[in-house]
């Protein structure tokens, strides 16, 4: 599985964006995403809590580059497995999650 870290999001948005516009999958829970999330140009971000995504699957395009998200990257790492073992093929993790993103991109997205 790829791995990407929150200060090279950006090179992958532009490597990725040949298959059209890249999604973020933010994993977490909507509570989490109303503490903080994230909005970066160039890609899509839909919230999809981990354990609704098996349920939701079919609404995922297998074709597009997927970046999934959470708290610090352990549940989108496994998400991120689920997909690919469903057949998605462009699937990255990012990597510290969206703690990792407040530290290393924009500190003005809260930590909790």
């Amino acid at each position: 599985m790829q791995q990407v870290s929150p200060a090279q999001f950006s090179e992958w948005i532009t490597q990725s964006s040949g298959q059209g516009q890249p999604l973020i999958l933010d994993v977490r829970e909507t509570w989490e995403c109303q503490l903080a999330s994230i909005a970066p140009a160039g890609c899509e971000v839909q919230i999809m809590p981990m354990q609704t995504v098996p349920e939701h699957l079919h609404d995922l395009d297998k074709q597009r580059a997927i970046a999934c998200l959470c708290h610090h990257g352990g549940r989108s790492m496994q998400v991120a497995s689920f997909l690919e073992h469903h057949g998605f093929e462009n699937v990255t993790n990012i990597s510290g999650g969206i703690n990792a993103w407040s530290s290393q991109v924009d500190a003005s997205i809260p930590v909790y």
